[in-house]
């Protein structure tokens, strides 16, 4: 029977501690992708340059109060109390260590009476106290202790039944019972603490335990899938309608800021100096805007108010002197965009094609920090360049080579960030896009259909020729075959070919890596056939290899009928205005019975004719080729007169 023991001083609670720490502690503590993605290249133009500056040092913080984050700071606790408990472990003396002769002796198991005996000898000699020279650190009764416990191991080992004892089972007695050590120090289970420790079993299992989980699932129960508040989602599904447009998105977007922001005071009169600034350089609109969002609250008017103001003074490039309004404002546009994907998942769960491409289309001019509906914005993206100054580049040049090349005319000082800005420009360049069903060459009715998509990035500006794709097709149809075979939805392609880079966002609070997304659609219905998909990772073009480039596949069914559809796919950057890809595609579904005649007609022309060239060719080669009419008819005739035959000579043998 075993005999379980608690642990008197503590030491195998601080082991299993130390375990515990260990494996929850190496984890997390090893870099993760995100930690990756830092190396990341991005635009080199000196408006970045120095945006990326700052954001590291707000990131890191000052030396005497640096930022952390809950990771870092978790992990920083983690491991300083790891080190606290090894180092009491280290330092603490063991008190019920087994006893054994062989260790005090400094001797091996197995070892002969002679041995030991000359082997005390030679201890006695330096540890008795006639012999030892007293130390500085020690005493004679320490001396004197070492002697005795030398003597006591001596006396254990020279008898036989003892030694024997100690070898085999570790213990003078012989074989004892086996003794289980529970982890938990004893003042634990002792009575005069029971009140301490059941407390402490009370507050934790009877009241943290349970307000945590009713946090957990009433706080689930206020958000929704996409970590926004259910009233939040609620606005967006009433105030949107079918032909919801680009200013429409962006009032529900303000009104949701109502449950989304907390209620802020402080810096009112910069708010009002904001307000102002923002009212004369959009006049009526600011005033329809600020009427929509008002509500009977006054509260919930204040902090949809002030939202807006920050939003928009953002917009229109309007800097905010107070640090303590700056950081207010970064925090609303970090949580900007996932209050976009959820109206972007309440338009797209009705198929509503406008405001779904409303929604998309913001989030570019949120990120470059430009009033939306403005078709000359995309000139205000370059660096340097003001919002006035672009509508007069608009009236001259068509696309950024004819503006470099017109800056370059006026020797433009502005014209070497402008350079190293389109150089990595996010411009899609759409290699090809087409329907494929696996292993059929067309689409019949209710078939799983992929949406093939291959892209590439190509600068708009580059001194060097973007080579073509190859147009080796065996090569093309097995690397797409082998795609479509997979389970994955986006193509691997090498480390190097896939990592991107950080787009020119110099006014945007963060890093931000380019997307797009994919938005099949039939515009003359205006609805949305297939759920967008998020296109990220494109590789730019690379002139010594053609093959560059990255392919997504978007899964949807047939239609159950026969028809030829018109639709249109949409690539919309959320990154970039006026950075947009659309082609006409046309998914024509086809009579299952096409397939079955077309692989009848090539079952009927597989095999050559004996008598032709090619089918001679082919008995050479010990191939199958089709035989004659009029020799199959012969043979068939002579087996008939075989069979006859054969059947007079069986009824003349019964005769």
């Amino acid at each position: 029977m075993a005999n379980y023991n608690y642990d008197e001083a503590g030491n195998m609670a601080a082991y299993f501690l130390l375990t515990f720490l260990l494996l929850v502690l190496v984890p997390f503590s090893l870099p993760s992708s995100s930690s990756k993605q830092q190396s990341l290249s991005g635009c080199d133009c000196q408006e970045c340059v120095q945006h990326r500056s700052k954001m590291r040092k707000l990131e890191r913080g000052s030396l005497l109060m640096p930022k952390l984050s809950k990771r870092s700071l978790s992990l920083l606790v983690g491991w300083s109390l790891f080190a606290f408990v090894a180092f009491k472990v280290a330092t603490t003396e063991v008190h019920n260590k087994v006893y054994d002769p062989f260790e005090i002796l400094g001797l091996k198991t197995g070892v002969s009476v002679k041995e030991i005996k000359s082997h005390y000898k030679k201890l006695s000699r330096v540890f008795h106290p006639d012999k030892v020279k007293l130390t500085a650190n020690q005493t004679m009764d320490m001396v004197e202790a070492k002697f005795v416990e030398i003597t006591k191991a001596y006396k254990a080992l020279t008898d036989e039944t003892i030694r024997r004892n100690f070898e085999l089972y570790g213990h003078p007695d012989g074989r004892q019972e086996v003794s289980m050590g529970i982890a938990l120090p004893k003042w634990i289970v002792e009575g005069k603490n029971n009140i301490w420790v059941l407390g402490f079993y009370g507050i934790i299992f009877g009241a943290a335990l349970p307000g945590l989980v009713g946090r957990w699932w009433f706080g689930n129960r206020q958000k929704t899938k996409d970590g926004v508040n259910a009233r939040s989602a609620a606005t967006f599904f009433k105030s949107l309608s079918e032909e919801s447009d680009i200013a429409e998105v962006l009032t529900s977007l303000g009104k949701s800021y109502e449950w989304e922001r907390p209620v802020v005071s402080g810096q009112d009169n910069e708010v009002r100096e904001l307000e102002q600034l923002i009212k004369e350089q959009l006049g009526d609109k600011w005033t329809s805007f600020v009427k929509v969002i008002q509500t009977t609250s006054d509260t919930q008017s204040e902090i949809r108010h002030r939202s807006l103001v920050l939003l928009f003074s953002h917009l229109l490039r309007l800097p905010v002197a107070s640090s303590t309004l700056a950081k207010e404002q970064s925090e609303l546009l970090l949580q900007t965009p996932v209050l976009l994907n959820s109206l972007l998942n309440v338009s797209t769960s009705r198929n509503w094609l406008t405001p779904t491409l409303g929604a998309m289309r913001l989030h570019a001019y949120i990120t470059q920090a430009l009033y939306p509906g403005q078709t000359t914005s995309k000139f205000a993206q370059l660096p340097g360049i003001k919002q006035s100054e672009a509508e007069e580049f608009a009236k001259e040049s068509d696309g950024y080579e004819d503006l470099t090349i017109s800056l370059e005319e006026k020797h433009d000082g502005r014209l070497s960030d402008i350079k190293k800005a389109i150089t990595r420009w996010g411009k899609l360049d759409l290699v090809d896009a087409s329907f494929k069903v696996i292993g059929d060459r067309l689409v019949t009715p209710s078939s799983f259909v992929y949406l093939l998509i291959k892209a590439r990035l190509v600068p708009p500006v580059s001194s060097n020729p973007v080579a073509k794709v190859s147009e080796d097709a065996a090569n093309n149809e097995q690397r797409e075959n082998e795609f479509l075979n997979s389970r994955k939805e986006v193509e691997e392609l090498a480390d190097e070919q896939g990592s991107g880079s950080w787009v020119h966002a110099p006014y945007w609070p963060s890093s931000r890596k380019p997307t797009w997304w994919a938005v099949l659609a039939d515009p003359k219905t205006n609805r949305i056939v297939v759920p967008p998909m998020k296109i990220a990772d494109v590789p730019y073009a690379d002139s010594e290899h053609p093959d560059t480039y990255r392919s997504y596949k978007l899964q949807f069914q047939a239609p159950p009928q026969i028809q030829v559809l018109p639709w249109k796919l949409y690539l919309i950057s959320d990154s970039f205005i006026g950075e947009e890809v659309t082609t006409d595609l046309v998914l024509k579904i086809e009579d299952p019975s096409v397939l079955d005649l077309d692989q009848t007609l090539e079952d009927e022309i597989s095999d050559p004719e004996e008598d032709s060239l090619a089918g001679q060719m082919a008995m050479m080669r010990g191939g199958s080729v089709k035989r004659r009419q009029d020799e199959e008819s012969d043979d068939e005739s002579t087996t008939d007169d075989d069979q006859s035959e054969h059947g007079d000579d069986s009824s003349s043998d019964s005769d």
